[in-house]
């Protein structure tokens, strides 16, 4: 499979930098409160997504999906939010490490942590806890626009997540964002070089113009 340069672009940046660059293109693109089960879960890829809702009677499915999949890509779903029931657990996480997803986000909750641990298989989330989905959840939709702590995932975008947390960079601003964080990367390091060489911070953060790096911007 042919290397996805943004995606590669994407994982070189930290999601710090990235968050900078949204704030300088107005771009809400940060997942509010969606954290790796792992401090040390790192991933990019391009977004998967699903909506999910409270089951019916008689209840949909929480995980047939998996084998259709791209390799590669980042499994994001919509659950609302909600964390009295799972929609993501050890039998997922395996399948999904063995087909090369790069990685799970959920807007909910997700169980079997110790399997994801132990597999290094990132899954991003606003928490754990065992209580099933399964009656409680289903799938509504596939490949649709989602929430995901407030930020608008379509399929396709880029999503990006380290020990900060989670980001997407849609699919129309994706090359203005890049060029953004990898602007402010070079400038950051040019500071952080600028002191290790004996100049004060607050000289190099003049000159290297630190205090307007993510002041909104038109692309």
């Amino acid at each position: 499979m042919a290397e996805d340069r943004n995606v590669a672009r994407a994982l070189a940046l930290d999601t710090a930098t990235l968050s900078d660059a949204l704030d300088r293109l107005g771009i809400v693109g940060q997942c509010y409160r969606i954290s790796g089960r792992d401090p040390s879960f790192e991933m990019a890829g391009r977004a998967y997504t699903m909506r999910c809702g409270p089951a019916a009677n008689p209840p949909g499915t929480v995980g047939d999906y998996i084998d259709d999949i791209p390799v590669g890509s980042v499994v994001v779903i919509d659950n609302g939010g909600r964390e009295d029931a799972t929609i993501w657990g050890d039998i997922l996480t395996e399948i999904a490490h063995r087909r090369g997803i790069a990685a799970t986000v959920i807007d909910g909750i997700s169980r079997d942590v110790a399997l994801c641990r132990a597999l290094g298989y990132p899954v991003f989330s606003k928490g754990h806890w065992m209580r099933t989905g399964k009656d409680r959840v289903q799938v509504e939709q596939m490949e649709c626009v989602v929430n995901i702590g407030g930020a608008r995932v379509a399929p396709g975008d880029i999503m990006r997540g380290d020990a900060d947390g989670v980001l997407v960079l849609p699919q129309a601003h994706e090359d203005a964002v890049l060029d953004a964080a990898e602007e402010i990367s070079a400038a950051e390091e040019r500071i952080r070089a600028a002191c290790r060489g004996g100049m004060r911070l607050d000289e190099a953060r003049r000159q290297f113009k630190y205090h307007s790096l993510q002041t909104r911007r038109a692309e």
